[in-house]
């Protein structure tokens, strides 16, 4: 049975950053009780906490103490327990070291195929302004609690953030499972991506940029 902290790792690391309170209502339990485990892994490194999420867009503060947003570090995600991922790594380093790296490109692209056909086929009911919005939902319901953090205008472009990654350890010696999701989401979107941050290279999230959409011209009258 998990712990009290290792709840709260989950929730911050499967839904995102959140304050005592809404960790509360997440985990069916009262403020008081998350509050006695915050501090203690704040110590030890497992959380940080400041006034604002460390990604999506950016609040404005009303009066008075904000209050405290809470995220998992690096060495949080590494505190839960990962023997399915440590299992992973050692077999994607015996297909690069017996077989050759090209396989480890063929398998992280294969691994995906189910994925992209089960996500094509809602993309494709969609209108192109959607997709990313469509894609982040279906990638939230497989684990990866992504969401869309949309810029000023369509104009500027549009991120996918995804707050988990299932395969961050693994990813984190193997970035063709990263570059081979990026190909996944330009095939599914229509359009070329860039990635900006992974959590397999240690960032806290991975973003994933998409280009502006094109604005018609007016033609000269």
């Amino acid at each position: 049975m998990e712990s009290g902290a290792e709840r709260i790792v989950r929730s911050l690391v499967d839904v995102g950053p959140a304050t005592a309170a809404v960790l509360a209502d997440r985990l069916g339990v009262t403020p008081g009780a998350v509050r006695r485990h915050l501090d203690p892994m704040l110590d030890k490194g497992l959380l940080t906490a400041g006034d604002q999420a460390p990604y999506g867009p950016r609040t404005e503060r009303g009066r008075g103490r904000p209050a405290r947003v809470y995220a998992v570090t690096d060495a949080g995600r590494e505190w839960l327990p990962k023997g399915y991922e440590a299992l992973s790594v050692e077999l994607l380093r015996f297909l690069r070291d017996e077989v050759g790296p090209d396989a480890v490109v063929s398998f992280a692209t294969a691994r995906l195929g189910d994925q992209r056909e089960r996500y094509a086929a809602v993309l494709d009911e969609v209108t192109p302004q959607e997709r990313p919005y469509a894609l982040a939902q279906l990638l939230t319901q497989e684990g990866f609690a992504a969401t869309v953090n949309a810029a000023g205008s369509p104009i500027e472009g549009t991120q996918i953030c995804q707050h988990h990654c299932p395969v961050g350890h693994a990813a984190a010696e193997f970035p063709q499972l990263c570059d081979a999701e990026g190909t996944m989401f330009s095939q599914l979107l229509g359009t070329h991506v860039q990635r900006l941050a992974t959590i397999g290279h240690g960032d806290p999230v991975c973003t994933t940029h998409l280009p502006a959409i094109p604005v018609p011209t007016r033609s000269a009258s």
